[in-house]
């Protein structure tokens, strides 16, 4: 039995003595090699220069320059009607007329009286050349003259009154008035709004007071047209800043020749304060760990942390103002899993992100 175990420590020692001589012989260049980490595998660009701009985004609601609640001031039967929803009419147009007979003939009686009140005044006038009527008489007539005139002013406003005009060009709205309806004074008959341009009205915070000035460029884009922006500019600032929101209200202009936008409309709107050249990245090369921006740069191989300050921002860029320079190779992939002084391997940016990306970046 105590040969068995003889032979199996001798078996153990050969063994041990086999890999102590294998590790001798091993090469210390490959030892070191395998302890070498890999170089990452990164994508780069270098800063470009761009048109970029300070913005101030809010929410907007359209509403017309000139809108009315047109209604009746008589009551009466409404015998013509010119109304046609979503119609353009211009200035001076009839929408409703009433029945007007009896007041066009309470005009006829007033101007026959005033006919009359004219012939007495000019007989009195020739009869007081030989002073067969006194002055009194004549001063008499002559205010019956002018009583007179005023009724049939007053006449006419109430025959006007049953003829509904536009009082400006614009699109006529909803109405439920038929021929043959009787309506009472004040019935509204529809609305009309006028829509060639449309005002844009948001509010601006406190803050940025200082930098807003007549004429700046609004744009402004609608979920009812995704796809569109429309712009304007800025045409009435506030006298008072709002002590509940803590910001300016003001208004813009936007053309509207097709009639697209309509009024009360919600609107997204873009007050550019004012616009420069800067030096922009894609927005997926800044790193953000906390308060910190920082960006990876590639240089010699090597990966290198560089902090920077951004300011605008463009859709898929970011504008960089302070920390980088347009010779900087600025990694926009892989740099999640870097750290400052990695080993870097670098490949065309068409492996990386698709070139369709930025073309349609540059387009916006």
């Amino acid at each position: 039995m105590w040969k068995q175990w003889l032979v199996a420590l001798v078996l153990v020692g050969v063994v041990v003595a086999g890999a102590g001589v294998y590790l001798s012989l091993e090469d210390p260049a490959d030892a070191e090699a395998e302890d070498e980490p890999t170089a990452s595998t990164v994508n780069i660009s270098a800063p470009e220069m761009r048109r970029v701009r300070d913005e101030v985004s809010a929410v907007a609601n359209l509403n017309a320059m000139d809108a009315v609640a047109l209604t009746t001031e008589v009551s009466g039967r409404v015998v013509e009607l010119n109304l046609q929803t979503g119609r353009k009419v211009q200035q001076g147009d009839v929408l409703v007329r009433l029945d007007d007979r009896q007041a066009t003939a309470d005009l006829a009686v007033i101007e026959a009286q005033l006919a009359d009140a004219r012939r007495q005044y000019d007989r009195a006038r020739s009869l007081r050349a030989n002073n067969s009527v006194s002055q009194s008489q004549v001063d008499e007539l002559r205010t019956a003259v002018d009583v007179a005139i005023a009724q049939r002013e007053a006449a006419r406003v109430r025959l006007q009154n049953h003829r509904i005009e536009a009082p400006f060009s614009g699109v006529v709205g909803l109405s439920d008035i038929s021929v043959g309806a009787y309506l009472q004074a004040g019935t509204v008959i529809t609305t009309l709004d006028s829509t060639d341009q449309l005002e844009l009205n948001f509010a601006v915070p406190e803050r940025f007071v200082g930098q807003v000035q007549l004429g700046q460029p609004v744009r402004a884009t609608s979920p009812a047209f995704p796809d569109e922006i429309f712009e304007g500019e800025l045409v009435e600032l506030a006298t008072r800043i709002s002590e509940l929101s803590r910001t300016l209200a003001v208004r813009a202009l936007i053309d509207n020749p097709d009639g697209r936008l309509r009024p009360g409309q919600f609107m997204s709107a873009s007050l550019t304060l004012q616009e420069r050249e800067g030096l922009v990245v894609p927005e997926q090369a800044v790193m953000l760990r906390g308060d910190q921006k920082y960006v990876f740069v590639a240089e010699d191989g090597q990966a290198r942390r560089v902090s920077v300050k951004t300011g605008s921002r463009l859709p898929g860029w970011v504008e960089v103002t302070d920390g980088l320079t347009m010779e900087d190779a600025v990694i926009i992939t892989g740099q999640d899993r870097l750290s400052s002084g990695n080993r870097v391997r670098v490949i065309e940016s068409g492996l990386a992100i698709p070139e369709n990306r930025f073309d349609s970046v540059q387009g916006s």
